[in-house]
């Protein structure tokens, strides 16, 4: 995407554009909320099933696109809203950059990235053009000036891919993944690349890339350019990371039955959108709750891990001009700031009653998240009932025409089922606890450690998962206390065996020095309840050693590993 596509600062638009594209493809309308026969009347809905056992896909977070040289940087304190997880923050745990092609560029992404990472977001980058001295013009169709990746040049270009990578960590940002090219089948401004060059790319050069590697994030999700990758072994060898954007994809094609079949220890991500569209504000009422519905069928339609919003700060986006967050803003926000990184989608009844859409998110902590949209123009009352478990409480927030993300107490638990009233066009998300542990309230990052409280008895137990490949490898760390106390802040340390370097992490701040890492909690997870567990993960690059650290304390105590 080029600035001129896109709510540009001056104005102008160019004669071809996505959105000129996209009508001529016949974009995704805009859906209408129906109106309801019952009038204002409270509409009685099916009851929601909740089954936490029915575990679907993992969620990487959900986040915004960055691009200072495009558009000015975030100031600081937005970049405290975007990432922030506390009232009137975004929640974002994600951060999308642009790979300039350009080194004297490399920096101006670095602050927002930096700061990202130090509220416990993941940053990730994508490329529009490789370096001037690696392109070749050529004629496609009626474009004369078209651009592509000189084959002679593909080593080097993965060799600048590693090197911005490399840029970014010795300036405190390590990068979770890069992708090989932003939109290559949209390509009228930057580079194009077809199926095979991609999977060629793939195949002879992304193994000597240093970090995960996504592609090829196709402006429309078309298939036809990620299914020779699924369908070859070699260069599906090379890929961490099926990207897409979802410009124009129509519902019907969310799906994506062949990852399913094929995708197996791959990632599913969602990297790039504005819905429904980047010319109406982001504050225009109900129209925002398409996004609220858009977000639910990327995770339940599609079973995407992750989904990002383009600009991060626009008249379209999640955060207005101002700094302040949007309608679209808090639709996101309903997902981004209690659906946290690590939380596990599972199976709910997504359509109880007309215009209601429902999702479900179970974390490492007994806390179950259910995010419920509904578009229609009655009231609904809706009971949601957890299989084999029943909620001991619940806490809740509603978006609607005049409220933003607002905390409403307390839920109606009944028989260990929640009964509520989903209000007329509204979002409400709802975080129940499974277990005798206090409703959960985000709360801000906090700015400094926080007092470690003791555990009492026996020692936190850590439970270790590696996924090795060629020269890196990605660990879960499941840490359960196993005290009668609370820790009230927490940090684990472990050393990783020789040859190990760490590059990133997620769900936690890490810090390292020499073979040593330190993970300390972040907002979201700073409180663990007696028996209950949290999962942080993070990325290293090895030399061929795949042992596992031999020992791990938390707050100084040595823990059992399981």
């Amino acid at each position: 995407m080029t600035q001129d596509q896109n709510e540009p600062v001056s104005g102008a638009r160019r004669a071809l554009n996505r959105r000129t594209v996209l009508t001529t493809m016949g974009a995704l309308p805009v859906i209408a909320a129906t109106a309801s026969v019952l009038g204002a009347s409270e509409a009685a809905a099916a009851t929601a099933v909740i089954d936490p056992s029915a575990r679907r896909q993992t969620i990487r977070g959900f986040g915004g696109m960055a691009f200072a040289s495009w558009i000015g940087d975030l100031t600081a304190a937005q970049r405290d809203t975007a990432f922030g997880t506390g009232e009137g923050r975004l929640g974002f745990s994600v951060l999308r950059i642009p790979v300039p092609e350009n080194q004297a560029d490399w920096g101006r992404d670095l602050a927002t990235a930096k700061r990202a990472i130090e509220l416990g977001a993941i940053v990730f980058a994508s490329p529009w053009n490789p370096p001037a001295s690696m392109v070749e013009t050529f004629t496609r169709g009626s474009q004369t000036d078209a651009k592509r990746l000189k084959y002679g040049s593909y080593g080097a270009y993965a060799q600048h891919l590693n090197d911005f990578t490399t840029y970014m960590r010795n300036n405190g940002v390590n990068l979770y993944a890069i992708s090989i090219q932003n939109e290559p089948d949209y390509a009228h401004t930057w580079t194009w690349w077809t199926p095979a060059e991609i999977l060629r790319f793939l195949r002879e050069n992304a193994g000597s890339i240093g970090t995960r590697v996504i592609a090829p994030e196709s402006f429309q999700y078309l298939k036809n350019i990620s299914d020779p990758i699924l369908n070859d072994p070699v260069a599906l060898a090379n890929v961490d990371v099926i990207g897409a954007h979802l410009y124009g994809t129509q519902f019907s094609n969310f799906p994506y039955p062949l990852f399913k079949q094929k995708g197996a220890g791959k990632e599913l991500w969602m990297t790039e959108v504005y819905h429904p569209n980047s010319s109406d504000s982001a504050d225009l009422w109900p129209q925002a709750l398409d996004v609220g519905e858009h977000i639910h069928r990327a995770m339940v339609d599609a079973e995407f891990q992750m989904y990002v919003w383009w600009y991060i700060r626009r008249g379209y986006g999640p955060m207005r001009e101002d700094g302040q967050i949007s309608k679209r803003g808090a639709m996101m926000a309903h997902f981004a700031r209690f659906v946290r990184p690590g939380y596990v989608r599972i199976d709910a009844t997504a359509n109880p009653a007309s215009n209601v859409y429902v999702s479900a998110y179970r974390g490492g902590d007994s806390k179950v998240v259910i995010v419920a949209v509904n578009k229609g123009t009655s009231a609904v009352s809706q009971q949601f009932t957890v299989a084999n478990s029943a909620v001991s409480g619940a806490s809740s927030w509603l978006t609607d025409a005049s409220r933003n993300v607002a905390p409403q107490g307390a839920v109606n638990v009944s028989n260990g089922s929640l009964v509520v009233t989903l209000p007329a066009r509204s979002v409400t998300t709802f975080v129940a606890d499974l277990g005798d542990g206090p409703t959960p309230t985000p709360t801000p990052t906090p700015t400094a450690t926080p007092t470690p409280t003791p555990t009492p008895g026996t020692g936190p137990r850590v439970a270790y998962t590696m996924s090795p490949w060629n020269n890196g490898f990605t660990a879960n760390i499941s840490i359960t206390n196993t005290g009668t106390s609370a820790i009230n802040g927490w940090t684990l340390v472990f050393t990783l065996p020789s040859g190990q370097s760490l590059t990133s992490g997620w769900n936690a701040v890490y810090t390292s020095s020499g073979g040593q890492v330190s993970a300390r909690n972040v907002g979201h997870n700073g409180t663990l309840a007696p028996g209950a567990t949290i999962d942080i993960g993070f990325q290293a690059t090895h030399t061929g050693n795949t042992a596992e650290p031999a020992a791990f304390t938390l707050n100084g105590i040595p823990c059992t590993v399981a």
